[in-house]
């Protein structure tokens, strides 16, 4: 095998690299010029700043809601709605997550994955008493349907 030096040669791609320009690397679209690719990447950036703020303040809000859960969630059908619901807020967060990680928007990010864990730290107060793994008291009993 060859004795070649990786490095060396990987230090020259770099400086070629950082002599071209980014209009050179990354070339515009044909037919479109800079104002118009200006006024393209402001209208996103200003629509993908609405459009993760409004989903993540829903999601926080179910979030939040279901600190408030009207029903008995004890055990049967409003066990099981509560679970539902848990189960949403989940989906919400994963939802927001992803649509705060296309559009770089790092604090909702952050915020919708903590709504995720939320949602899971809502349904295992639910589920692990009810398995065995977390003992049951009162609010929480062990069994899964009413008798």
């Amino acid at each position: 095998m060859g004795s070649t030096d990786w490095d060396k040669e990987l230090a020259k791609i770099d400086r070629q690299l950082e002599s071209m320009s980014d209009q050179t690397l990354l070339p515009a679209p044909p037919g479109q010029s800079p104002a118009e690719a200006a006024k393209r990447v402001e209208e996103r950036r200003t629509t993908s700043t609405l459009g993760v703020l409004a989903r993540v303040v829903l999601a926080i809000a179910l979030g939040i809601g279901m600190l408030f859960w009207p029903y008995s969630a004890r055990c049967g059908i409003g066990l099981f709605a509560y679970l539902g619901a848990a189960a949403m807020v989940i989906v919400a967060g994963v939802w927001t997550s992803v649509w705060t990680w296309r559009h770089r928007s790092a604090n909702a990010h952050v915020l919708s994955l903590l709504l995720i864990f939320w949602g899971i730290v809502l349904a295992a107060q639910e589920v692990l008493p009810r398995v065995g793994y977390a003992r049951p008291d009162a609010a929480h009993p062990a069994i899964w349907m009413c008798e």
